[in-house]
């Protein structure tokens, strides 16, 4: 039991350093590294707008907005980039076995209205409408339903003394840390996912980094900032205002070293940047991501 997990496949044919990574940097937020793009928005507001005037592939169907376009493109990345989708437990690296992308929606626009958050499965080569349409049906159920396996789970744990409750967090996160743990507590809970992504954008926020969770085994984290036009370089050199989005990620560097992230969200960049890429198969990284991640160093 403690070397099989109903959620991973545990990595074995290990490079030394990356299976060493756990037993040096035992929990996430130590090993976790910022990785920052700068979306070019030009063609993306384009073809959302074509999108929900009716003239595309979404003629009568659900609005489209650059978070379903994110959640779509994440989900070609994970499964193109597989190394992505790995997470660590128990200090060990494990292959996640279901790919899917966890998202927060509030029940309703209002400040003091709660957030529910949506785990999302990816279908591979799945069509950007039928994306577009579970997610809008996640959400809306997510907003309208409070029967859910986590708010069920929630509201009982909430009834607990304080007493109580830290011990039984204390006891999941010891069954998990050896595997323990039931399927039937991972599966719904969105912390156990591949990505989370936080549409921060979406209420005016636009430079925010966020942590991971040591809870669960989310190994990525996506920060959605503000679309808004920026003076850049343009294509001839000069400055030139352009639409543009920002995409802030927090990785748990044990997972893959950070030249396969950086080649892998590469793909994601390209998708936003040039999105008939959608009706195709992810093509392999670009040399832009080499470039990109030079000018880190």
């Amino acid at each position: 039991m403690l070397f099989w997990r109903s959620d991973g496949t545990r990595l074995r044919d290990l490079d030394p350093m990356r299976r060493m990574m756990p037993m040096l940097m035992p929990t996430r937020n130590e090993a976790c590294v910022y990785y920052e793009q700068i979306i070019d928005a030009t063609a993306m507001t384009g073809f959302i707008e074509r999108w929900n005037a009716g003239t595309g592939n979404g003629a009568g169907g659900a609005r489209l907005t650059p978070l379903h376009l994110i959640v779509a493109s994440l989900g070609r990345v994970l499964k193109a980039r597989p190394q992505l989708d790995r997470f660590v437990a128990g200090r060990r690296l494990w292959q996640r076995k279901v790919t899917s992308i966890s998202f927060a929606a509030k029940k309703e626009f209002a400040d003091r209205a709660p957030l529910r958050t949506v785990k999302l499965p990816v279908v591979e080569s799945e069509a950007l409408g039928d994306t577009l349409a579970r997610i809008h049906e996640a959400v809306g159920g997510s907003r309208t339903r409070d029967d859910r396996p986590v708010d069920r789970e929630l509201s009982i744990l909430d009834k607990l003394p304080d007493a109580l409750l830290s011990p039984v967090v204390r006891s999941a996160r010891f069954l998990d840390r050896w595997n323990l743990l039931p399927r039937a507590l991972m599966k719904d809970d969105p912390l156990f996912s591949s990505v989370f992504v936080a549409n921060l954008g979406s209420v005016g926020i636009d430079r925010a980094w966020h942590h991971l969770y040591e809870h669960g085994t989310v190994s990525v984290f996506c920060v959605i900032g503000s679309l808004r036009d920026r003076l850049v370089v343009g294509a001839d050199g000069r400055p030139v205002v352009k639409p543009t989005l920002r995409l802030r990620f927090t990785l748990d560097e044990r997972v893959c070293d950070g030249w396969y992230a950086a080649q892998s969200l590469e793909i994601l960049r390209a998708d936003l940047e040039a999105p008939e890429r959608f009706a195709a198969p992810p093509p392999p990284p670009s040399g832009r991501a080499q470039n990109a991640l030079r000018s880190t160093l």
